[in-house]
């Protein structure tokens, strides 16, 4: 079974976890039998190694990690494949597939533009 975790930076305003947690639900109302969690660096609860050991409790043998990050900073370049690495020694059974941060993504960047322009709401609505 392959598994994918949307991975965000955390906070202390509870709020903050909602577009990604938003995501997740999304992405079960498209596949209500995709496996997705979330999992956040710090602050915000579940950190990636407790969401990756409940990912192999439920017998997932391949995960992909999606940083849900749209600038490309320290913790996306740094933090997070150190992160990966470790958890591919805690387990090496598992795959992991770290893609690019969100951010990096054309789509996204393309949505982000539309939106920042003016009556965005209303092209964005349309093509919807």
């Amino acid at each position: 079974m392959q598994a994918t975790i949307l991975f965000g930076h955390g906070s202390r305003d509870p709020l903050w976890r909602v577009p990604i947690d938003t995501v997740a639900q999304r992405m079960l109302a498209i596949d209500p039998q995709c496996c997705v969690r979330c999992a956040f660096l710090e602050i915000t609860e579940p950190d990636l190694a407790s969401t990756t050991a409940e990912l192999v409790a439920l017998g997932v043998n391949g995960v992909t990690i999606v940083p849900m990050f749209l600038g490309v900073g320290r913790h996306a370049r740094e933090d997070l494949p150190v992160l990966v690495q470790a958890l591919q020694i805690a387990h090496p059974g598992l795959r992991f597939d770290l893609q690019p941060s969100v951010g990096e993504d054309a789509r996204m960047l393309e949505l982000l533009a539309q939106i920042a322009m003016p009556e965005a709401s209303t092209r964005v609505a349309s093509a919807t």
